[in-house]
Formats: structure tokens, C-alpha cells, sequence
């Protein structure tokens, strides 16, 4: 199975299974988490409009996370301990429960970061954007650490140990996670900033769906992000 790599990946889980969604959803946060730190600095404490979209945007950004975190929590990294305690796998245990204590750390720091941007929009000054700028980049040192470790350990552990069966069963408990209403963003979010021909591969494997949603809903997601990322750009 040919594996993606994109930019800032740590590595390419080589196996069967195709690490396609997990690879894209990894660059899409560290796209995020780049742009997040930037717009915090760049953004005058005065440009209210500016707050109010981040302060929304961060709200996806959160929820996706958390969504992606539960579904690796609760069916991803269970069937791979399993199979990791069937097989004795060297190391297995050590790598999964460091995934499992990693998560932990993450939801504290988001709703660190969540607080701060609802301050400022509610009651902005340059301290609270300075504190604010303090979570955002712990945060993000935080969730690049944990993605490198996800991405150089983790993902060879999975490849290694689920059977073709056990990883159909995680990309269809993945695909319930996110509501349909959720979509429209999300399909747009992920392919941001990833070449051509990768979008057209794994939206085309996703089916033709997927491929229509993207054209739809490209030109909305585009102007929010201007929006919320305006100072990015000037």
C-alpha cells in the first residue's frame, strides 16, 4: 500500500493499511496550529471583527480535535492493544499508553486557549492577547510532540498488528464520528494546503461525494478563513 507523506509529516508508517486520512487530518492541525500562532500575534487587540471569526474558527478547530482523539481512544487504540497483548508485541504497551497519557494533556490546553480567545473578544487588551499567545504556542509544541510520537511509533505499531478486518472496523467508527453537518467544513479543512493530486486521490478513493462536496464548499471555507487569518496576508 502506497503511503501519502505531506508536509511537516514526522514519517510514513509503511504496512497494508492506508494511513491516508490519519496523514491528511495531521497536516491540517499543524496547518492550524501554525496559522493560530501567527493570526494571535499579528492581530491588533482593537481589530474586534478579526477575534469574534478566530474565536470561531478555534472552536472547530477544538472540536475536530477532540473528535479525532475520541475516535482513536475509543476504537483505534483498544483493538491495537489487543492485538498488541496477543501477539506480546515488544514495546507495544509502552507506546499506547503514552498516547493515552498525551491525549490527556491536550483537552486541558485547548480549553486554556478557548478562555483566551473568548477574553478577548469580551475584554480585549494587550495582556490578555499576550497570555493568549503563551497557551497557543504551548499548545502547539505540545500537539507537534505528540503528533511526531503518534506518527514515528504508533502508526508502525498499527501497521504491524490489525488485520485487514480490524482496520475496516476503524475507518467506519471513524466516519461516524463526524455528523453530517459537520462536512462541509471539514472536507475543504483537510484539503487545504495539500497538492492536487493528493486531494484528487484520496477524495476520489473517498468516492464522488466528497468530491462535490470540496467544489461546493471550497469558496465559503475560503472566505472564512480570510476572515478569521486576515492579518496572515497582509
Amino acid at each position: 500500500m502506497h503511503q501519502i507523506c505531506l508536509p511537516g509529516q514526522a514519517h510514513v508508517a509503511e504496512g497494508p493499511h492506508d494511513q491516508s486520512g490519519m496523514y491528511l487530518i495531521h497536516h491540517a492541525f499543524r496547518r492550524d496550529l501554525d496559522r493560530f500562532r501567527d493570526a494571535v500575534r499579528l492581530t491588533p487587540v482593537e481589530d474586534h471583527d478579526t477575534w469574534r471569526a478566530l474565536a470561531r474558527r478555534w472552536g472547530r478547530f477544538a472540536g475536530i480535535l477532540h473528535h479525532h482523539h475520541t475516535v482513536e481512544d475509543d476504537h483505534i487504540w483498544p483493538l491495537v492493544r489487543r492485538r498488541v497483548e496477543e501477539r506480546s508485541e515488544p514495546g507495544g504497551l509502552e507506546v499506547l499508553q503514552a498516547m493515552e497519557d498525551e491525549h490527556e494533556l491536550v483537552d486541558p490546553a485547548l480549553e486554556s486557549c478557548g478562555r483566551g480567545f473568548t477574553a478577548l473578544v469580551e475584554s480585549p487588551s494587550e495582556d490578555r492577547r499576550k497570555a493568549l499567545d503563551v497557551h497557543v504556542s504551548t499548545t502547539r509544541t505540545l500537539l507537534l510532540e505528540h503528533l511526531r510520537h503518534e506518527e514515528t511509533e504508533a502508526l508502525p505499531l498499527l501497521q504491524r498488528t490489525l488485520t485487514v478486518e480490524d482496520f475496516a472496523a476503524t475507518e467506519a467508527a471513524a466516519e461516524r464520528a463526524y455528523p453530517l453537518r459537520t462536512l462541509a467544513f471539514l472536507v475543504p479543512w483537510v484539503a487545504d494546503g495539500v497538492p492536487s493530486d493528493v486531494v484528487d486521490q484520496t477524495l476520489g478513493d473517498a468516492g464522488p461525494g466528497y468530491q462535490l462536496l470540496l467544489r461546493l464548499c471550497r469558496p465559503w471555507y475560503a472566505r472564512a478563513e480570510r476572515r478569521a487569518f486576515v492579518r496572515l496576508g497582509s
